[in-house]
């Protein structure tokens, strides 16, 4: 009997995922799980795994289509089998073929095939599935006269049909017209926004817009860092992990959320949220943008365990094998942008956290140290050459005051400055 392969729903917010790539064509033999078809979500690019040992009978959904968390998107069975997907629709020509349109058909978002539909709804052919992406329809607004109340060709180009009425008539609750886009020069290049670069997009306007963000910077010594870890580093490459300044700057954020709790937190309109466990991300950049995975408890992990677990998600982030459920839940984030050479950033909060650690370059500077007290100058000032980091530390001023923040960020700062060898 035909198996359906199902758009899996990879997280509690992820309603739909694209298409990216299909790693088996209809005819081909699969195990099971081995990877079937690669999506994309508005936070994570992963493979689908075949669900048991057949052979692919057919394709739902084509490669760049939108396809709703738990729509039908493949069939597997035995060789002899039919799929349970047989298409009605023959694919059109490219006279009869539908030009796109500059989003007059809907600025909606694209295909949507609502697994919560009448058996056979769910089904979307590759014809009608290609149509809607072309056009911008959400399919949740077709009526289909398909088996089932399946939508074909012919139902898709009746709405598109009915929609250009409205808008051409600007009957009220037709589709708004996109408005033109600005001409470019002979030199620009537009370079359309990727499904993570969209994301990340919406995720930043949103948290501005959320949270009145306060940022404040303090200069860390990091001399006893620096001296750890170059008496420790070896140690550490042996066992299996390679011991980076971030791993540091993990341990000391923990301090700094043991000693302010309130850090460790979300706002709701019913009161402060504050979370038991720290659950830490910590920002990886990528080519096309970033991720964010967490480091779970990270209270109850040792330097080790922290720079062990932290290798470990960097490393698949980059390689774009990150499970789902480890880019979710965090509680506080870390986004090291000194890795690039900046020394001062105000990072964005990552909704719907309060606060974000950024962590400057460390570089070598003149400092002054002195066993007085007094602000003047003393003989006993020395100036001295020391590995300095500043920290900015942005904050969501409806959940913490000026006050609170500093003491988050002096406990911070303190870690670090006291670092036992």
């Amino acid at each position: 009997m035909a198996t359906a392969v199902r758009m899996p729903r990879l997280g509690e917010s992820v309603v739909e995922g694209v298409i990216l790539r299909w790693l088996k064509q209809p005819g081909d033999a699969v195990a099971k799980n081995e990877p079937l078809v690669t999506i994309s979500t508005d936070k994570i690019d992963t493979e689908v795994p075949a669900p048991l040992d057949g052979v692919l009978l057919e394709v739902a959904a084509i490669e760049g289509a939108t396809v709703s968390a738990g729509a039908v998107i493949a069939t597997i069975g035995a060789p002899d089998e039919v799929s349970m997907l047989r298409s009605s629709e023959a694919t059109p020509s490219p006279s009869t073929q539908l030009e796109p349109t500059s989003n007059a058909v809907g600025a909606t978002t694209a295909v949507k095939a609502s697994a919560e539909r009448p058996s056979g709804r769910s089904f979307v052919s590759p014809v009608v599935a290609r149509m809607s992406a072309e056009h911008g329809i959400d399919l949740a607004q077709v009526s289909g006269t398909g088996l089932g109340g399946r939508i074909t060709k012919k139902d898709l180009e009746a709405y598109i049909a009915a929609v250009k009425r409205e808008v051409a008539e600007g009957e009220e609750g037709a589709a708004a017209v996109a408005p033109e886009p600005m001409a470019l020069d002979v030199e620009d290049v537009l370079e359309p926004l990727t499904t993570m670069r969209r994301a990340i997009a919406q995720h930043m306007v949103l948290s501005k817009r959320t949270s009145p963000h306060v940022t404040t910077v303090c200069e860390v010594d990091m001399t006893n860092v620096v001296r750890h870890r170059e008496a420790n580093k070896r140690t550490f490459t042996r066992n299996g992990a390679t011991l980076t300044y971030t791993a540091y700057f993990v341990a000391a954020t923990v301090a700094g959320l043991r000693a302010v709790p309130e850090a460790n937190s979300r706002f709701t309109d019913a009161g402060i949220v504050i979370h038991r466990r720290m659950h830490i991300g910590v920002a990886v950049a990528l080519p096309g943008g970033l991720l964010v995975p967490v480091i779970r408890n990270a209270d109850e992990l040792s330097l080790a365990g922290i720079a062990r677990t932290l290798n470990d998600l960097v490393k698949r982030a980059r390689e774009g094998v990150l499970k789902p459920d480890e880019i979710q839940g965090g509680t506080f984030t870390i986004t090291n942008h000194g890795t690039g050479g900046s020394l001062i950033a105000t990072p964005i909060i990552n909704q719907p956290q309060s606060g974000i650690l950024g962590v400057g370059a460390i570089v070598k500077r003149p400092v002054v140290r002195s066993s007085s007290a007094s602000l003047l100058p003393s003989a006993d000032d020395v100036i001295a050459i020391r590995p300095m980091c500043y920290l900015s530390y942005t904050f969501d001023h409806r959940v913490l005051d000026g006050a609170q923040g500093d003491r988050f960020l002096t406990a911070v700062k303190e870690k670090l400055e006291n670092w036992e060898n």
